[in-house]
């Protein structure tokens, strides 16, 4: 081989090497595709419930007839929701960490206690329902706060209940060996799902049983 094709063998050695080492650090600090997919439908969320929250602002007072908000919401039934998702939030992290070391049993015991106190938030909630229609009479169509009050913690319920069937699938997913520590990523997305549906519900109750009343 001349020396001038030695020059360009190892000319275009050099070439690949630095592209392939490129390529190398493009993918490593590329964003992950399913994190941002996740952040974007988070915001759009965030997005919606900001709506029906400036909604529930506006109407606020606009509207006489009874029942008002200080007859009948209960702020202690809102206060042991929150005690309810607080906690939640804290078990779901726990779960995450726990499949993460692959340590299955307490990731599953971790997971049953947050789907455990997303229906004890679900049944209070039910409670709280029962009580302002039987007897308030409050319904959706009674007043503007009838209207506004049960759009809002309506979509907020339903959002808590997709968040439960997701999980109850994790764990029969787990149960069945069909979810291990690879999948701790898609359950931190979960998490991340959670914790939104969780602060939704600080704001609720700052906005609606706090302020609101």
């Amino acid at each position: 081989m001349s020396a001038d094709s030695q020059s360009l063998a190892a000319s275009t050695d050099a070439q690949f090497g630095a592209t392939g080492e490129h390529a190398r650090h493009t993918a490593h600090d590329a964003p992950d595709r399913n994190k941002v997919g996740m952040a974007c439908f988070l915001a759009t969320e965030a997005a919606f419930f900001s709506t029906l929250i400036v909604a529930y602002l506006t109407y606020l007072g606009k509207d006489t007839a009874p029942p008002t908000p200080a007859e009948s919401l209960d702020i202690w039934l809102a206060l042991a929701n929150t005690a309810c998702l607080v906690t939640s939030s804290f078990t779901i992290v726990v779960a995450e960490r726990m499949l993460s070391r692959a340590r299955r049993g307490a990731f599953l015991g971790a997971m049953l206690a947050t789907i455990a106190l997303g229906v004890g938030f679900l049944i209070i909630t039910g409670y709280e329902w029962y009580g302002l229609i039987e007897i308030h009479g409050l319904t959706i169509g009674r007043n503007l706060f009838g209207t506004t009050y049960f759009t809002l913690i309506g979509f907020h319920a339903a959002h808590v209940s997709l968040g439960l069937l997701v999980m109850s699938g994790v764990v029969l997913g787990t149960v069945a060996g069909k979810i291990n520590q690879l999948h701790a990523p898609q359950v931190e997305l979960l998490s991340w799902y959670w914790h939104l549906v969780d602060t939704v519900w600080i704001v609720i109750l700052i906005v609606v049983y706090l302020f609101g009343r």
